[in-house]
């Protein structure tokens, strides 16, 4: 049996078990290629650090308690701003997906705000709320309603017409129609704004903590450049990435796929 075959066959099966392997190998040549040029001082250690010092960066933050309260308060401040966003965004987009007043009226609006990034409010946040959590509060609630509101208008009216128009033909109320017709309809694409939504907040987040923020992994990191410490951005850096993985792939995307196999949008394999 050919060496390569025989390998990927015990890889697949590996993965099969256990599931968290396959998120991990691919990594290994990354971290590897990493070790690599850190140990040939390609560039210096002062401005590379290699994986060893990052590891060992991360245990004494992390025993110190600044890594897990940093952590705490950007989860916090995504967590209180995707709530906002969502409550705004998911009625929004119900209304302006069921209504053609509503559409002519706020879609031209919605347009232009839309077009306009997060980032760019920031001055005049600053002026208005200060250093504070209102200010980045608010750039995630911007980050957020919009892929919120695109995605609920599409899926609003991708609901073939006949179904609502049936259940009221058989004496449905308006309110039922909505809930029971319309919304399980829209859902998997309301799901899938939530899921973009939240992964544009989250970089919106870490941008506000960088510029403006007072604690945070954006603010340790920005930190850590006036302090010279390049262990200390790449190791936020890192956490950055594995904390997304980990709440998009175990979290978001199952949330999402089952949505689509509940609702017959995705055939299960």
């Amino acid at each position: 049996m050919n060496p390569a075959l025989q390998a990927w066959g015990y890889y697949a099966r590996w993965t099969a078990r256990w599931p968290a392997l396959a998120a991990l190998v691919p990594f290994i040549p990354v971290v590897a290629l990493w070790w690599l040029v850190a140990s040939l001082q390609v560039f210096p250690r002062a401005f590379f650090p290699g994986p060893v010092e990052v590891a060992k960066g991360f245990v004494d933050l992390t025993y110190k308690g600044i890594l897990p309260a940093y952590l705490e308060d950007s989860i916090g401040r995504l967590a209180l701003g995707a709530a906002f966003g969502m409550a705004i965004g998911i009625p929004l987009g119900i209304l302006v997906g069921l209504s053609q007043t509503a559409y002519r009226a706020t879609w031209p609006i919605i347009l232009f705000f839309q077009a306009i990034g997060d980032i760019a409010w920031l001055p005049i946040l600053l002026i208005w709320f200060g250093f504070g959590i209102t200010t980045m509060t608010f750039v995630i609630v911007y980050t957020v309603i919009f892929p919120v509101v695109f995605n609920t208008v599409l899926g609003v009216r991708s609901v073939p017409r006949d179904l609502p128009r049936a259940a009221l033909s058989l004496g449905a109320p308006r309110w039922r129609v909505l809930t029971e017709v319309i919304l399980p309809g829209a859902l998997p694409n309301i799901v899938t704004g939530l899921r973009n939504g939240l992964g544009y907040g989250w970089r919106a987040l870490i941008a506000a903590e960088i510029i403006v923020g007072t604690s945070g992994i954006g603010f340790m990191m920005f930190d850590a450049r006036r302090a010279g410490s390049a262990m200390e951005i790449v190791l936020g850096m890192i956490v950055l990435g594995l904390l997304w993985y980990v709440v998009d792939a175990w979290i978001l995307a199952p949330i999402e796929r089952a949505t689509g196999q509940r609702w017959g949008l995705v055939q299960r394999v």
